[in-house]
This record gives structure tokens, C-alpha cells and sequence, in this order.
């Protein structure tokens, strides 16, 4: 039998990539993807406000598909109008609140700290995401030969500025001196891995104040960052990346998230992190590093089991 064919659509971010693929891989699609490109005044325009017609977007995907996985804002209103105006039964899922009547999609995907309800809604805790175990052990050795043999690891996971959030550097330094006490105590070894979203300047103030004993993913490498979760005995993570939490989140290891002070009310991340505490999946990086055992987080095959009862 074969394979169901999916359409992705985002608007690029890592974050959203990473949302839309995990949940078609757990579904088992034959998948490509569409960057979503608004006409220009369409950009500014909520989707409750927006007609459902071909003119708000530039998108026109050219190959079949049975299934639309959407994620993001600017994704919205595609996803509606594909599945509107297809010649076959079409299957639409958001991941997100998509800020539209959630009768417009059969399911919809979103955090628990979105706080969305909905017969056909399924929450989250955390953002689902496209990580598994098997990838991120199969990738351990891509950064063995760059480490020292006998030093546990410490990977800091970074996001990148937001409206909420400013990297500045006295905000960086303040997170690397805090990581830096642990490395001396208790005599460990850092890995940095930048994300599309962090500044280029964070990388260099990162390799000017760690020096020698870093080792510093310059570029976008995913097989880097899969191979840092798989060595790390502790993993850091900015507190603007809720989709890095969550994926940190599948391999049982002690998070420590790094504030930073917000420039604006930042109560769904608040939310989000309160969650994961309760959880005991998390801790600031104010507290001593130490080894302590959660459930590994899997929501991406949990939701998607669940859809795909209802889909057969």
C-alpha cells in the first residue's frame, strides 16, 4: 500500500520545520514542503480578517497530495484554501492556535500553555517536533574526535533575539559565567550550538570567553546538534526556544534553561517553562548542575497515533 502524500507548509523557521516534519514523519508521509510567501499586504493582516482566496498568497504547489500539515500564521489561510478548492478529500491539520474558527481544520495541533479547546483539538506539552532517539544516537560521533575523552559534556543550546527577548551581550555573559563556574567545578567540557536565529556576534563573544576549553558550532549543522544532545551529560537551552526545550526534552537528560530578563509580558513562556518544571524535566541554570531521571518526552508519536486512529 502506498503512502499517504503530504504538503507542509511554513514559514521557514526552525521551529515550524521542525513541528510540521516530526509530525509527518510520525504519521509516515511521503512529504514535501512549500515556504509560505504572503502578497506584501497580506503580511499584516490577522487571518480572522483575511479572505480565504488565491490573491493573499504566491504559492501554487504543483505535485498531489492527501494531507496538509500547517504551522505558523502565515500558513493559515493557504491550508484552508488548498483543502477548499482541492478535487479530492482533503485531510487538513495547524499545529499552533491558528486565531481562526477551528472548524476550518479537522485537527489542530497546539502547546498546552496555548490554552486552545476544541473537539478537534489535541495539546501538547511543549511543541511537537522532528528529533528522535534513533537519529540523535546514530549522529553521536559526528563530534567525538572534537572532544576530550575523560570530561563530561555540557551543550548550550542557542535560540536568538525575539520581541521578548534581548541578546545582548551583558545578557550573554551572564549566562556563559554561569555555565563557565560549573565547567571549572566540576571539571567539564562545553559545546555550543548557535541556531538560524543567533546573532553572529553571540557566536564570537561565546568563543572569546570560553577560549580553549569550547568547542564552537560556528554554522547551521544539524548533524552537530544531534550529536551534542547524544554526548552531553547536561544540556542548557535559552529560555526563548520553547521547540529546543521540548526536543532536549526526548533524551531524558537535566535541562537547565538560561533566562534572560524579558523586555515584555512573556506569560505564555512563562507558562510553558512552569509546565516543564512541574514536569521535572527542567531547572534554571541559577541552581548547581547535578543528575536527576524524568520520562522522556515523546508528544510528536503520541499525537500522531492518535490522529492516525481517526484518520483510518
Amino acid at each position: 500500500m502506498s503512502k499517504l502524500k503530504g504538503l507542509l507548509l511554513s514559514e521557514g523557521l526552525h521551529g515550524m520545520i521542525s513541528q510540521v516534519e516530526g509530525l509527518a514523519k510520525a504519521l509516515d508521509l511521503e512529504y514535501f514542503h512549500e515556504k509560505i510567501e504572503l502578497n506584501s499586504f497580506w503580511n499584516f493582516i490577522p487571518p480572522n480578517l483575511t479572505p480565504i482566496s488565491k490573491f493573499v498568497f504566491k504559492n501554487q504547489p504543483d505535485r498531489d497530495f492527501d494531507i496538509i500539515i500547517s504551522c505558523g500564521r502565515k500558513s493559515v489561510i493557504p491550508s484552508i484554501y488548498f483543502k477548499k478548492n482541492s478535487k479530492k478529500k482533503i485531510i487538513n491539520i495547524h499545529i499552533q492556535n491558528p486565531k481562526i474558527s477551528l472548524d476550518n481544520f479537522d485537527f489542530v495541533v497546539a502547546p498546552d500553555h496555548d490554552g486552545l479547546q476544541g473537539s478537534n483539538v489535541y495539546t501538547s506539552k511543549g511543541a511537537i517536533h522532528y528529533l528522535t532517539i534513533e537519529e540523535i544516537n546514530e549522529s553521536r560521533n559526528y563530534l567525538e574526535n572534537k572532544i576530550e575523552k575523560n570530561k563530561d559534556v555540557v551543550s548550550l543550546i542557542l535560540g536568538g533575539p525575539t520581541k521578548y527577548y534581548d541578546y545582548t551581550d551583558e545578557n550573554m555573559i551572564n549566562i556563559f559565567s554561569k555555565i563557565n563556574k560549573n565547567l571549572i567545578n566540576k571539571d567539564l567540557q562545553l559545546i555550543v550550538i548557535p541556531s538560524n536565529r543567533t546573532p553572529k556576534k553571540t557566536i564570537n563573544l561565546a568563543k572569546e570567553y570560553f577560549q580553549n576549553n569550547c568547542v564552537v558550532i560556528e554554522n547551521i549543522d544539524k548533524k552537530a546538534y544531534l550529536s551534542s544532545l547524544a554526548l552531553s551529560k547536561y544540556i542548557v537551552v535559552t529560555c526563548d526556544s520553547s521547540s529546543m526545550i521540548s526536543e532536549a526534552a526526548l533524551t531524558g537528560k537535566p535541562i537547565y534553561v538560561a533566562m534572560i530578563t524579558s523586555t515584555k509580558n512573556d506569560k505564555r513562556f512563562k507558562k510553558f517553562r512552569h509546565l516543564f518544571e512541574k514536569l521535572n524535566i527542567t531547572r534554571n541554570l541559577d541552581e548547581e548542575f547535578e543528575i536527576w531521571n524524568y520520562e522522556k518526552l515523546d508528544e510528536t508519536n503520541r499525537i500522531a497515533s492518535e490522529i492516525k486512529k481517526k484518520i483510518s
